[in-house]
């Protein structure tokens, strides 16, 4: 089955599925400050979705100088009001790496849609900055994001509600602790109603970076990719909302540090295939 490819720009974006570890280790987050092209880097730190902003922005700002950034801004947007602050855009477009924390997604996209900030978020994207958030930071990403669904049973129609995301990557729905919150059964709904959506569920201390058109999972954690394009049936139309849904033939991957996936292909790389990459490509997250 042919799938749409949908491009990518040619930056770094990172989803952390949350809980990542901030100790003298801080692997992952020191990964994504390597991400960025610049030797002093500049760090703007977001966190709208939290509801206890100065102790998160403190956390954030000590690990990210520990790790040798050169500077972290407080993009301390917490109304509409503040995302048409110019001060706010200012800092956002002199971040080299721009980083969203956890809390409430629906906190986020209804303080940045259609904002000034998010169109500057996504301008320092275009031009080469890295965007990297961890659990609501990274499932607002997308251009259609999770945002509710019991993780015990949704696998019924209309059991996951999803809304608009940030837009910083199509064709994926993002989902955070998932393992740890036993989130499968959200993506299986969310696959079966939308089958070219590639679902992403990032464990806890685990994290993707998307780079043009690949998938690379790092941290410790695990990765799991649902795989709905081929499916080969499915009774979601048939139901009203609430009934349990039937869907057939899908297929899912588990990654971990080092392993990589193509959005082109639909496939998991092989070791030899990420050998033969470009030195800048294979190394980016290291």
């Amino acid at each position: 089955m042919n799938m749409p490819i949908y491009p990518v720009p040619p930056s770094k974006l990172v989803a952390i599925g949350g809980a990542e570890d901030k100790e003298l280790g801080a692997d992952i987050l020191r990964r994504v400050l390597n991400c960025t092209a610049t030797p002093d880097q500049r760090v703007g730190v977001i966190t709208t979705a939290s509801s206890i902003p100065d102790e998160v922005f403190t956390e954030y700002r000590k690990v990210f100088e520990r790790l040798g950034a050169s500077e972290v801004l407080d993009i301390r947007i917490r109304e509409r009001a503040d995302a048409a602050d110019p001060a706010m855009i200012g800092m956002i477009e002199k971040s080299d790496l721009i980083f969203i924390s956890g809390g409430d997604q629906m906190r986020l996209t209804s303080i940045f849609g259609g904002s000034a900030a998010l169109t500057a978020i996504r301008k320092r994207y275009e031009d080469g900055g890295v965007i990297a958030g961890t659990s609501a930071g990274a499932a607002c990403q997308s251009t259609t994001m999770v945002y509710g669904g019991a993780a015990t049973d949704s696998l019924r129609k209309g059991a996951v509600r999803m809304t608009a995301g940030f837009g910083l990557i199509d064709g994926v729905i993002i989902d955070t602790h998932f393992l740890e919150r036993g989130r499968f059964s959200r993506l299986m709904e969310v696959g079966a109603t939308n089958p070219e959506y590639l679902g992403v569920g990032i464990g806890e201390d685990a994290a993707v970076l998307f780079e043009d058109d690949t998938i690379y999972a790092f941290g410790p954690g695990h990765v799991i990719l649902v795989d709905s394009s081929g499916i080969t049936g499915s009774n979601v139309f048939d139901l009203t909302e609430g009934e349990a849904v039937s869907v057939h033939n899908v297929i899912m991957h588990a990654l971990v540090d080092g392993n990589a996936y193509s959005l082109t292909d639909r496939r998991v790389l092989s070791k030899d295939e990420l050998g033969a990459s470009k030195p800048e490509k294979k190394n980016a997250y290291t």
